[in-house]
């Protein structure tokens, strides 16, 4: 038996045809119809219901096709783990950037990845971090970057950034002449958040509660710059991080915030015992020793 028997069998029970199956793996039905004979004779049970019109499996054929479908899909691992070696620095990358976080710093190191490495595609995702940590999860991303803390049974990370959230408010606003400000003085402000998938959108609700308040949200986005927009025509206040703030800064006034201050800190995050590609290994050695530039 070699791993074509397996392929072949899988395809004629996907497809329920030794004809369309012998076409989709191109070749003819009577080289399909030996070697899964073949196969038969050398597992000693029957696969199909001969006496069937249409393809039907046995109950032998049904448990040896669930194990089939286990050892196709861990040989094209398997394949797709050498590949990477052997093509040598071929390959693609997904990874998720909050849109935020994304302008800030990884536009030009993306830029000097694909200089040194052209044959490497990235695609990018923009999503808040809750949904990257759950898209990394599940495999449909291999790397991201969010918002800490992360669950470290599911996640390993590199922490790279921790700065605190500034309050960003109109530059006419009764506080605007100060530098810095309690975050309970701040009660009876309309809020205009980050959407529910951003962190900062319950770090924000949850400092409040501590500071013995519920913000009252008016809006919420998951653009910065549309927000700093919003605050800049007198809609509301917000919480930007510092870094965020240095791009707004013109159409706006920004206050330090105390008792309690809120800060996050950013990480990239892989998906633990799970395997990386070549390719995003490299991206994520790369890009650890740009940010620690």
């Amino acid at each position: 038996m070699d791993i074509k028997h397996l392929q072949y069998f899988i395809e004629v029970t996907r497809l329920r045809s030794f004809s369309k199956a012998a076409e989709h793996m191109y070749v003819t039905q009577p080289t399909i119809s030996k070697m899964l004979k073949n196969l038969e004779n050398e597992l000693g049970v029957h696969l199909f219901d001969r006496k069937s019109k249409k393809v039907e499996l046995t109950d032998a054929g049904k448990v040896i096709y669930e194990q089939a479908l286990v050892i196709d899909k861990a040989f094209k691992d398997l394949q797709y783990q050498l590949d990477n070696l052997q093509e040598l620095k071929k390959g693609h990358i997904r990874i998720g950037l909050p849109p935020m976080i994304g302008s800030l710093h990884f536009p030009n190191i993306i830029g000097r990845f694909q200089e040194r490495y052209p044959e490497i595609s990235i695609q990018l995702v923009e999503k808040g971090s809750k949904r990257i940590e759950e898209d990394i999860d599940k495999g449909d991303l291999d790397l991201g970057v969010v918002v800490l803390p992360v669950n470290e049974n599911l996640f390993e990370f590199y922490s790279f950034e921790r700065e605190k959230l500034k309050l960003v408010i109109p530059p006419d606003h009764p506080f605007s002449k100060s530098e810095k400000i309690e975050l309970a003085k701040l009660k009876d402000e309309n809020f205009i958040l980050f959407t529910e998938d951003f962190a900062l959108h319950n770090r924000i609700i949850s400092s409040c509660a501590v500071a013995g308040f519920k913000p009252s949200i008016v809006s919420e986005s998951s653009q910065w710059d549309f927000i700093g927009k919003m605050v800049a025509s007198k809609l509301g206040i917000a919480f930007m991080p510092e870094s965020i703030c240095k791009a707004v800064h013109s159409d706006v006034a920004i206050l330090d915030v105390i008792d309690p201050s809120i800060s996050w800190e950013l990480a990239i995050i892989w998906r633990k015992k799970a395997y990386l590609s070549f390719a995003a290994r490299e991206w994520l050695d790369f890009t650890i020793e740009k940010l620690k530039a």
